[in-house]
């Protein structure tokens, strides 16, 4: 999705090695580079450093970036605004890193289970990812930890400020920046995604009068409820007004034509998206709407194109594409 980031390192446990590939292969992911992770936290990123400047770590060396962004896995919803900013930030002051406001009281127990002091919550930040540096400085700061740092620490921040007394900038995150950490997260999670997907709709009409107007009525319906591209055109053309879409990551097409026969164009309009790789990640909606609007044909051979609609769809289904049929027929 960022153009502007040259290679992605997924440090990954042993065990999931295998199944991280066949994820990228799968999906396609380029500029991508495995590397097996370390038994804690910072044995991982140092592996993922390490990439850049030891030979041992990779069959071939990759570039050294200027800036090096650490992310999280858990935090999925990062979205470009906050890379940018932590990348600016690090730019010119070496270090930087996204945090949130804290939303509980920090307490400290004693050694018997009683309180012994809380924090004053204002004063403090939940010290969030994605986090940025200067490659060299995080590096030279990883070189020089110690077992103890490696094995306990957590905080990639305080590792440049204690070895290389770089003061990282600090950055205010979005809310978006929270970790999926325990089931019930992982419901969250889908949840935000369903709602991201269908905030967008884009509605397809064949380029007749009668079929534009529908999609006209149907656009201005919608419009103040969701986000809405309209656009009138031969599918049997490729229209770059579409890919601009399908580049936009629409998961939603409704599809008006008024043709005796609309699979073809069904077809057209899913082979283009297969292309796309739009859904590999997350399903699409395709609504054909049929307009049955003349009167020499009968009821019946509506009904034998929503039939091959129907077989269509079980089949696109195992795509990841979900294809409805809707017959509309009047005077």
């Amino acid at each position: 999705r960022v153009s502007w980031i040259s290679d992605i390192i997924v440090v990954v446990s042993p065990e999931n090695i295998e199944t991280m590939k066949s994820i990228i292969e799968k999906y396609g992911h380029k500029r991508v580079t495995i590397v097996k992770g370390g038994i804690t936290r910072h044995r991982s990123i140092f592996n993922g450093l390490k990439v850049f400047a030891e030979n041992q770590f990779s069959n071939h060396l990759l570039q050294k970036p200027e800036v090096v962004i650490i992310h999280d896995a858990v935090r999925p919803f990062v979205e470009e605004d906050i890379l940018l900013k932590v990348v600016m930030a690090a730019k010119e002051h070496g270090a930087a890193g996204a945090i949130r406001p804290l939303v509980s009281t920090v307490i400290a127990s004693a050694a018997d289970g009683c309180l012994d002091h809380s924090l004053e919550r204002a004063r403090y930040r939940a010290s969030e990812m994605p986090q940025a540096f200067l490659f060299d400085i995080i590096y030279q700061a990883y070189q020089q930890c110690t077992d103890h740092d490696l094995d306990y620490g957590t905080e990639c921040l305080h590792l440049a400020l204690k070895y290389c007394k770089t003061n990282a900038k600090l950055v205010e995150g979005t809310a978006d920046l929270w970790k999926v950490t325990y089931k019930r997260d992982l419901y969250a999670a889908e949840s935000i995604i369903k709602d991201n997907l269908s905030q967008q709709i884009c509605i397809i009409t064949d380029v007749k009068e009668a079929v534009v107007q529908v999609g006209f009525l149907l656009h201005e319906s919608l419009k103040s409820q969701i986000k809405v591209e309209a656009i009138s055109m031969s599918l049997s053309k490729n229209d770059s007004h579409l890919q601009n879409i399908f580049s936009g990551q629409c998961y939603n097409f409704v599809c008006i034509n008024d043709k005796k026969y609309a699979t073809e164009e069904i077809q057209q309009l899913v082979d283009m998206l297969e292309k796309s790789n739009i859904p590999l990640l997350y399903p699409v909606v395709l609504i054909s709407v049929h307009l049955n609007i003349s009167e020499n044909i009968s009821f019946s051979i509506g009904l034998d194109e929503l039939t091959k609609i129907k077989k269509f769809a079980r089949e696109v289904k195992k795509k990841n594409i979900l294809v409805y049929g809707l017959l509309i027929q009047y005077k």
